[in-house]
């Protein structure tokens, strides 16, 4: 009897272990990383067997890099519980033999590139408590009966390529279901009001589909919720007043980018736990409400891109309130309608505090020097908005920053030489406001810098090498336009091997263009319209491949145009008119595909066309 019982346990084990070799088999699993030679319940990395040692309960592979696909005979572990392969590289379709693993109760796939769609007859699997197949590549619609996995706790099956509607049979797993994730699909269709049933739900991801419509009032009364995301989707209607006492115990509360309408509810500003708020691109009015200073543990406020409105100098006071939270990381409530100053008060401000964006909107008056109190800043973004006033030299303490955005204000006097400390910044636009004087000696300790603008102000002198010398990051635009630059542009200027634009337009450089100039291999637009450049178009010029935009007109320019020019094979906008031209155009490339597109007038002694060239030559 007992010799009985032991048999049909030697079968199973062998079972298990010919079905974790063909899994092996088909993975980047190295040659000696089980030991075939020995039981998978000895000591085989990731496997996990039952008290007795005779079956397998569990496979956790996750974060290995494996390849390959899942093998077919991962069905045969039929004592299987746990199945964990997350954060790997595998990919196929998930194989239906794993229907036949009838105990599961966690089924991790996520992170992988596995595609098709996902098993029929997956909700067989009655006893999974956890399904996350989330980052992936699968396809396919939601299965309709979702409520035969009558014990599921956590759904996750975001970031795939799933279409079609929120099945409303997931409203049956209000028993058991805490985590429910379907973000960043293509799902569409409205949000099934049912949903509310789910009374024992904590995370709601719905964010980044197709959904329309609005949401049910029965899903904001989800009491339990401490994640609510309906985020990039085509949502509108408003926000219950009374959130904030339906749903106490919320965290991340989600909206952005939708078109949900009304005024911020008063009442989230009193879930003192809550972290993130995130309303930003839809179209709340009103103003902010009072009570932000309740909310201590607040990491993220952004009501961007809405129409927000205050009135008068006090119409940021609310920024007063938020000194109280420690924890803020990231505030925005830029494009809005907001006017007033700046409080002094916006340096006391969380000492975390990274991103400030306050761009779009009416505000007016000084810039504090408190500012320079925000020693964690990293974006500091003003632009587009009525603000004067010189450059506060504090801005200089904020050794962090990567991004300052000044621009299209009508801010004044000299550019400080203290901005030169900021060596982290990668991004500086100062464009649009009444600057004057030399660009800042300092500035070529930009190291990181990869882009800068300083067009449309009043700066003048002449740029020095040392900007071309120590700007070898910048890689996006560097725009000096609309000033009154002036002198020769130096050789250096070819060091500029990865930037995508330059324009110099309308400023009062002169001398010739430097050959040096075709070293800026990346460059996709070159912009010097309305200067006094002379002497000829360097054969350069058709050493930049990626060229697509090319204007030079309203020069001195003179001499022939080079022949390199019909190279360029992307070139789709040549501007050279209004200079002392001559000669005849080149024949090939954009001059004949595309001569729309070519500006030459205003070059009398250029021959304009092929027919007439050689009698033009003659008169010339």
């Amino acid at each position: 009897m007992h010799i009985c019982e032991v048999e049909p346990a030697i079968t199973s084990i062998v079972t298990d272990k010919e079905a974790l070799i063909s899994f092996k088999s088909g993975v980047s699993l190295p040659p000696s990383f089980w030991d075939q030679n020995s039981s998978p319940c000895t000591n085989w990395t990731g496997v996990v067997c039952n008290k007795l040692g005779n079956r397998v309960v569990a496979l956790h592979l996750s974060g290995l890099g494996l390849t390959g696909s899942i093998s077919p005979h991962i069905g045969n572990l039929s004592f299987l519980r746990s199945l964990q392969l997350q954060n790997n590289k595998l990919t196929g379709n998930i194989p239906s033999q794993i229907l036949h693993l009838f105990r599961l109760r966690s089924l991790n796939l996520s992170s992988n590139t596995i595609q098709g769609p996902l098993p029929s007859n997956l909700t067989q699997l009655t006893a999974l408590q956890t399904l996350d197949l989330a980052s992936n590549n699968i396809t396919g619609t939601l299965p309709e009966n979702l409520n035969s996995l009558k014990n599921l706790q956590v759904l996750n099956l975001a970031r795939n390529n799933l279409h079609g509607p929120i099945t409303s049979s997931i409203s049956n797993l209000s028993s058991t279901l805490t985590h429910l994730n379907l973000g960043t699909n293509s799902l569409s269709g409205r949000i099934p009001s049912e949903l509310g049933f789910l009374y024992k739900l904590k995370e709601l991801d719905l964010a980044v589909n197709q959904l329309t419509g609005t949401v049910a009032l029965s899903i904001y009364n989800i009491s339990s919720l401490v994640l609510f995301t309906v985020a990039s989707n085509q949502l509108w209607g408003e926000i219950p007043s009374n959130i904030g006492h339906t749903l106490p115990n919320l965290l991340y509360f989600r909206t952005c980018i939708n078109q949900f309408k009304g005024k911020i509810p008063a009442s989230l500003h009193n879930i003192s736990g809550i972290r993130s708020i995130r309303l930003a691109n839809n179209l709340f009015e009103g103003s902010v409400p009072p009570g932000l200073g309740n909310l201590q543990f607040l990491e993220m406020y952004n009501i961007g891109f809405n129409q927000i409105l205050s009135y008068g100098d006090d119409g940021l006071s609310f920024l007063t309130s938020l000194t109280n939270n420690t924890r803020l990381q990231f505030l925005g409530i830029d494009d809005n309608n907001l006017e007033g100053v700046i409080p002094e008060s916006i340096g006391n401000l969380s000492g975390v505090i990274e991103k400030l964006y306050m761009g779009g909107n009416h505000i007016y008056g000084h810039i504090p020097s408190s500012i320079g109190h925000l020693s964690s800043l990293t974006l500091l973004n003003v632009s587009y908005n009525l603000i004067s006033g010189a450059i506060p030299p504090e801005i200089g303490q904020l050794k962090d920053l990567q991004m300052l955005g000044l621009a299209a204000n009508k801010m004044s006097g000299h550019i400080p030489n203290s901005l030169g400390k900021l060596r982290m910044l990668n991004n500086i636009d100062l464009s649009g406001n009444y600057f004057v004087g030399n660009i800042p000696p300092s500035f070529p300790n930009f190291q990181k810098l990869l882009s800068m603008d300083l067009s449309n102000n009043l700066l003048n002198g002449s740029i020095s090498t040392e900007i071309f010398l120590s700007l070898p990051s910048l890689s996006t635009i560097l725009n000096l336009s609309n000033n009154f630059l002036s002198g020769t542009l130096p050789e250096e200027i070819g060091l500029l091997g990865t930037v995508v634009t330059i324009d110099l337009s309308d400023n009062r450089f002169s001398g010739s263009i430097p050959s040096s100039i075709g070293k800026c291999s990346s460059l996709v637009g070159l912009f010097m319209v309305r200067n006094t450049l002379s002497g000829p178009l360097p054969n350069a010029l058709g050493e930049m491949k990626g060229l697509e935009i090319l204007d030079l007109s309203s020069n001195q320019l003179s001499g022939s145009i080079p022949d390199t020019l019909k190279d360029l094979r992307v070139l789709r906008y040549l501007n050279l008119s209004f200079n002392l031209l001559e000669g005849v155009i080149p024949n090939g490339g954009i001059f004949v595909k595309n001569i729309s597109s070519v500006y030459l007038e205003g070059n009398p002694k250029l021959c304009l066309h092929f027919s007439l060239c050689g009698e033009c030559c003659k008169q010339s």
